[in-house]
């Protein structure tokens, strides 16, 4: 068990297995083998968004049978192997929310495999994780659907998987209403969640 993220070689390549025996106060992820320190706790607008749409999403999806989770969640995501053993995983992510369809790939650590939808929220801290790092990883992966949250602008980008590659939808602001293509039915204001 380690308990001091100090005393792990930042360079090394890190597996699920490794993961799961550390026991320090930062909170990390794993993306392709590699840690990545997650921003401090997000500020007050960040939660106030995630939990705005996590209230839509949740009214939403409960008498469906797909499944909410919000940070923190681990998401496993498989690379091309798709082998589920620990040590064959090198990517464990917490994405702000995310919703899954399938039970099968929901177990008591979290999530293995991609959800069919993520939502990533931008802070000043993390932006380019998600814009760059995460974005490929979720394609690669196979979400079906990836919403990048911009509090700053207020704006709602959306990306749909098609031909194993993501789609960016038109941009949406503040006064636009947000539908998912992915669940057609769930649609709202984006006002509600910005004001």
């Amino acid at each position: 068990m380690i308990t001091d993220i100090n005393s792990l070689d930042l360079d090394k390549t890190y597996t699920y297995a490794d993961y799961l025996t550390w026991q320090f106060q930062e909170k990390l992820e794993l993306i392709k083998g590699r840690i990545f320190k997650m921003s401090p706790a997000p500020s007050t607008n960040h939660q106030r968004i995630s939990m705005e749409l996590a209230g839509i999403l949740y009214n939403f999806f409960k008498p469906h049978s797909c499944n909410l989770f919000a940070a923190p969640f681990d998401v496993r995501l498989l690379d091309k192997k798709k082998s589920t053993k620990d040590n064959d995983i090198y990517t464990v992510v917490q994405p702000d929310l995310c919703v899954i369809c399938d039970e099968n790939k929901i177990d008591e650590r979290g999530a293995i495999g991609a959800p069919d939808l993520v939502i990533e929220i931008l802070s000043p801290g993390n932006s380019n994780k998600e814009m760059k790092y995460k974005f490929d990883l979720y394609e690669e992966a196979g979400v079906l659907e990836y919403w990048i949250v911009n509090p700053a602008d207020k704006t709602v980008f959306i990306y749909i998987l098609k031909d194993n590659q993501f789609i960016g939808m038109h941009p949406l602001i503040e006064e636009d209403t947000i539908q998912s293509k992915l669940f057609p039915d769930l649609d709202f204001k984006l006002e509600s969640i910005f004001n």
